[in-house]
């Protein structure tokens, strides 16, 4: 969602950048919420994953109430409605003057008195909308990537420290880092389980994803809107919408160090369509180096009737982990497997988020969310303009993918698919 009249380019050029010296003289600010108040929350973007999370974020807290929701367009916040209605039953207290849409209605639920905002938009539009959230002193619960581009990724990292100095909560839907058995894991390879980390293997292979046909009388933004998936500038293509969680594992991995810099390649040999499939890649396999020498090798997919695979390995100078799926670390003679119990990671996050708040500490991983969004961009930046990319120049790119639209009315063709060794990086 965006306004009409303007862009997120605009935006950025803007924005107000927040200085040093504003945080150390900032001062605290009370954001208690004793256990008799009512936490009223707000949705942007009733999705699926939106859908999702608002149902966690009711079963969270006691004394919680969904009061408004607000998406671009009506027709899915009709049929999202009455399925969150049912599972939130007494929580569910959305009412046709809190149901917003069209590219406002992130500011209409913001300014509709929530405590706590729920941001699933596409992720263009997550800089745009926690800016806003942040400014209106609201609490926040936000979907990965946080960005699609550099310049957006720049914005959130100065949105966490701004969110910081409010004592807002501000917290990413890196689920994975929620989830008690990865979670035990991690501790163990930080903790020097595995010695010195040489390299790391990352998968994320699957079929395609959803796609919508397109129906008669959608102009090419509805049309787009309707299908962000297939679409740079709405995904950020999939390495950085979807396989960003096994970017983010290598990263938590590597104690959140950033990588030095990325190799890549990529490209379409399924998606090759551009009215069904966009301008997004079906395949990408990235290289990426640390400063200690560790080395991240990340593949992943959309094609159909290949193999799947979504798994994060390590290896280090005592033995080898699979820190995605089996929850084991293996060295010399001894092997460790976790035992304990499993959680719910996506009620988990919630849970964490709201408890945070009523003990006025709220969680904020926004840095590090943005780092990760980041590390994802890098590799596609890699890939696809077939250069060795440095983690710096990623960070400091000026490519900006917000179209130079926000018209119904007005045509908007896809843009050609990038071609390594032609797309050049800016």
């Amino acid at each position: 969602m965006n306004d009409h009249s303007s862009s997120r380019r605009q935006f950025v050029k803007t924005s107000t950048v927040l200085t040093a010296g504003s945080l150390l003289t900032a001062p605290f600010i009370s954001n208690a919420a004793p256990n008799d108040k009512v936490l009223k929350i707000g949705l942007v973007g009733i999705g699926g994953r939106g859908s999702g999370a608002a149902a966690q974020a009711m079963n969270a807290d006691e004394n919680v109430a969904l009061t408004a929701i607000g998406d671009l367009f009506e027709d899915r916040i009709k049929l999202r409605s009455r399925i969150l209605k049912a599972r939130g039953r007494d929580k569910f207290q959305v009412t046709p003057d809190t149901s917003f849409a069209g590219f406002d209605a992130y500011k209409k639920v913001i300014d509709s008195g929530v405590d706590v905002v729920i941001l699933t938009s596409p992720p263009n539009f997550r800089p745009q909308h926690l800016e806003y959230a942040v400014e209106k002193g609201v609490h926040c619960f936000y979907e990965k990537p946080v960005a699609v581009d550099a310049p957006g990724v720049r914005k959130v990292i100065e949105l966490a420290k701004k969110a910081k100095e409010k004592n807002l909560g501000f917290m990413s839907g890196f689920c994975w880092r929620h989830h008690s058995p990865k979670q035990e894991v991690f501790k163990r390879v930080l903790d020097g389980a595995l010695g010195e980390l040489s390299s790391m293997y990352s998968t994320y292979n699957g079929g395609e994803v959803w796609k919508k046909k397109r129906e008669e009388g959608w102009s090419d933004l509805e049309a787009q809107m309707r299908n962000w998936n297939a679409h740079l500038w709405l995904s950020g293509d999939s390495i950085v919408e979807q396989a960003v969680h096994c970017i983010d594992m290598m990263q938590w991995a590597m104690g959140d160090q950033l990588p030095v810099h990325a190799e890549g390649s990529g490209g379409r040999q399924v998606y090759q369509d551009p009215d069904k499939y966009g301008n997004i890649y079906d395949h990408f396999a990235c290289a990426y180096q640390w400063e200690s020498g560790s080395r991240g090798y990340h593949f992943s997919r959309q094609q159909n009737g290949t193999a799947g695979s979504y798994e994060v390995e390590l290896y280090g100078s005592k033995g080898s982990c699979s820190a995605k799926n089996r929850h084991t670390i293996l060295t010399g003679d001894s092997a460790w497997r976790y035992r304990g119990e499993t959680n719910d990671m996506y009620q988990t996050e919630h849970d964490t988020l709201f408890e945070s708040i009523r003990k006025n500490a709220p969680f904020n991983d926004g840095e590090k969310a943005a780092n990760s969004t980041m590390v994802a961009i890098m590799g596609r930046m890699a890939s696809y303009t077939g250069q060795k990319i440095t983690f710096e120049q990623a960070l400091n790119s000026k490519e900006d993918l917000t179209p130079p639209h926000f018209d119904w009315d007005k045509t908007l063709p896809v843009p050609k698919a990038p071609v390594p060794g032609v797309t050049r990086f800016m």
